[in-house]
């Protein structure tokens, strides 16, 4: 019973390594380059790509500085608005600078 199990043990451990061992086709044909931080590739098709930012930084530290501006404007009464307004405002400036810092050809 021993043998058994450690067998089982042995094949459980064994199976899942199997795919690292295969041979990597499917991305053998794309070239990785690295200018400034930016990833290039070629593509199947022959044209070049690269991987831009989404900006979800951007958005974050925008709507944050945007919210303590907006809320250091608005001075009267409940101040809730101007600090929602400005880091909405603020959001949609800091995603923009993010997204537009790498240019991609």
């Amino acid at each position: 019973m021993n043998k058994f199990l450690l067998a089982v043990a042995a094949t459980s451990m064994a199976v899942p390594a199997a795919p690292t061992l295969a041979h990597n086709t499917g991305y053998s044909h794309r070239h990785y380059t690295s200018d400034n931080g930016v990833q290039y590739w070629q593509g199947r098709d022959g044209r070049y790509y690269c991987k831009k930012s989404n900006g979800t930084v951007g958005l974050v530290v925008g709507a944050a500085a945007g919210a303590l501006v907006g809320r250091a404007i608005d001075t009267r009464g409940e101040r809730a608005t101007g600090t929602i307004l400005g880091a909405a405002a603020g959001a949609l400036l800091g995603r923009e600078v993010q997204r537009r810092t790498v240019k991609c050809r």
